[in-house]
C-alpha cells in the first residue's frame, strides 16, 4: 500500500472526548479485570485536583505519565499540579448471551456505552484456583465472544433506529436530515449483519455526523490487553500472543496489543521502593502500567498542551489536529468564543534554552492565530476578549 493510500485509510474517530476522557475495561469474568483496575487505582490523581468530580467505586482517575509535565512542575514549583488524566472504568464481566441480557448483560453493556474507548482484556494464563467461565483458557475464543456480543447489541439498537427513521421518512420524504440518517443506518445495519464492527467501516463526513450521536459500542476505539502469568511476562514468551495478534490483525488491523501481568504488577506493588527497584532490575522488566495508560490515551489520538506558572502547571487534553481556538475552549468556552491569539513555545525549546526569556530572545516564542494546529507538548498562553473591554489572558 502506498503512503497516500495509508493516509487515506487513517482511522476515523467516532467519539467526542474532551478534557475528561474515559476508557472501560471489558472482557469475560475471571480474567484479571478487577486486578488491573485495582493496580491502576493505586496510581490515582489526588482528589483535591478534581473537587467537582465524584468518582464511583468502579471508576478511577489515573495520571498520564509525562516527563515534560514532571519537568515543568520541578521548574516552576507551582501551588497546584494537574496532570493529564484518564478515567478508567471497571466494567463487570460479559458472558456469551450478554446482548440478550444473560449475566446482567444489558446493564454492563450500558456501562460500555458511557465510555469513550475500550480496553479489551483477555486472559492468557492458566490458574487452577481461578476457573474460567468457559471451562478452559482460550483468549482468541474470548475475544470473539465479546466482539460478537457487542455487535449483537449494536445490531438490535440499529434495527430499532432504522425502523424509527424509516417511518419518519415515509411520512415526510422532504426531511433531508432523516433521509441521510436512514441511509447511514442502513449501511451500519448491513455491516453489523455481516458480523463486522462499525469502527472499521468506510464512512464519509455525512455518515460521521450521523454516527457520533448514536455512539455505537463497536464504533469505540479499542486497545487489546493480554493478561499473562508473571513468568511469561518476565520471559516475554506466551503461546497465545501470536494467535491473538493474528486475530486482531484480521478483525481490527493496526490496533495496539499490550501484554501485561496482573500478578506481576500486584507483586511489585506490595514491595517497598528499594525492594521494587531491586526486583525490576534483577528481572530486567519494567511495570507495564505506564504503557497501558499511555496506550489508552493514544488510542483516542489524544495529545496535551501545557499552561504553566508559579500558581499552576496543568496539562490539557485535546485531539491531535485541534486548532488553537478549540484548544483554548477546553479551558473555558469564553476562551474559544473570544479567542485573539495563542502565545506559544515548544517544550523542547523551553527546556533546552532554560527560560521563557531565552526562548523569546532566540525568536522561538510566537503569537499563533486561529489556524494554528496545536502540537503535543506546546506551552500556551491565550489572549481572548469576550467584550469591548481590554483583552484578557490565560
Amino acid at each position: 500500500m502506498s503512503k497516500k493510500e495509508e493516509e487515506k485509510k487513517e482511522r476515523v474517530f467516532l467519539g467526542r472526548p474532551g478534557n475528561n476522557v474515559s476508557i472501560g475495561i471489558v472482557g469475560m469474568p475471571n480474567i484479571g479485570k478487577s486486578s488491573l483496575f485495582n493496580e491502576l487505582s493505586n496510581l490515582h490523581v489526588p482528589a483535591e485536583n478534581y473537587p467537582f468530580c465524584t468518582i464511583d467505586p468502579n471508576v478511577a482517575k489515573v495520571p498520564v505519565p509525562d516527563a515534560r509535565f514532571d519537568f515543568l512542575c520541578e521548574f516552576f514549583k507551582p501551588k497546584s499540579r494537574v496532570p493529564a488524566v484518564l478515567s478508567i472504568t471497571d466494567i463487570a464481566g460479559l458472558v456469551k448471551g450478554a446482548a440478550e441480557g444473560k449475566g446482567l448483560g444489558n446493564a454492563f453493556l450500558s456501562h460500555i456505552s458511557a465510555v469513550d474507548a475500550i480496553f479489551h482484556l483477555c486472559r492468557a494464563f492458566k490458574d487452577t484456583e481461578v476457573e474460567h467461565v468457559e471451562g478452559e483458557v482460550d483468549p482468541v475464543r474470548d475475544l470473539q465472544i465479546i466482539t460478537e456480543e457487542l455487535i449483537a447489541k449494536d445490531l438490535a439498537y440499529c434495527n430499532t433506529q432504522v425502523d424509527i427513521c424509516a417511518k419518519v421518512v415515509q411520512r415526510n420524504g422532504q426531511d433531508k436530515v432523516k433521509k441521510q440518517e436512514l441511509e447511514t443506518l442502513l449501511k451500519v445495519q448491513e455491516r453489523l449483519k455481516a458480523g463486522k464492527d462499525v469502527r472499521g467501516g468506510e464512512w464519509n463526513i455525512r455518515d460521521i455526523e450521523v454516527l457520533i450521536p448514536h455512539q455505537f459500542l463497536t464504533a469505540k476505539p479499542i486497545a487489546y490487553l493480554v493478561n499473562v502469568s508473571t513468568q511469561d511476562y518476565i520471559t516475554k514468551k506466551n503461546k497465545w500472543l501470536k494467535p491473538i495478534f493474528d486475530w486482531v490483525q484480521t478483525r481490527d488491523p493496526g490496533a495496539t496489543i499490550v501484554p501485561f501481568s496482573a500478578s506481576f504488577e500486584s507483586h511489585i506493588m506490595g514491595l517497598d521502593a528499594d525492594a521494587r527497584k531491586k526486583y525490576l532490575e534483577e528481572n530486567k522488566v519494567p511495570s507495564a502500567l505506564p504503557k497501558v495508560i499511555l496506550t489508552g490515551y493514544h488510542t483516542l489520538d489524544l495529545i496535551h498542551y501545557f499552561t504553566s506558572g508559579e500558581d499552576e502547571v496543568r496539562a490539557w487534553t485535546i485531539r491531535k489536529g485541534t486548532k488553537a481556538p478549540q484548544a483554548a475552549g477546553v479551558i473555558h468556552t469564553d476562551f474559544e468564543r473570544g479567542f485573539i491569539s495563542a502565545e506559544q513555545m515548544g517544550f523542547d525549546d523551553f527546556k533546552s534554552l532554560g527560560s521563557e526569556a531565552a526562548v523569546r530572545a532566540a525568536g522561538k516564542y510566537k503569537s499563533q492565530g486561529k489556524l494554528y494546529e496545536v502540537h503535543d507538548g506546546d506551552i500556551l498562553f491565550f489572549k481572548f476578549n469576550v467584550s469591548n473591554n481590554n483583552p484578557k489572558k490565560k
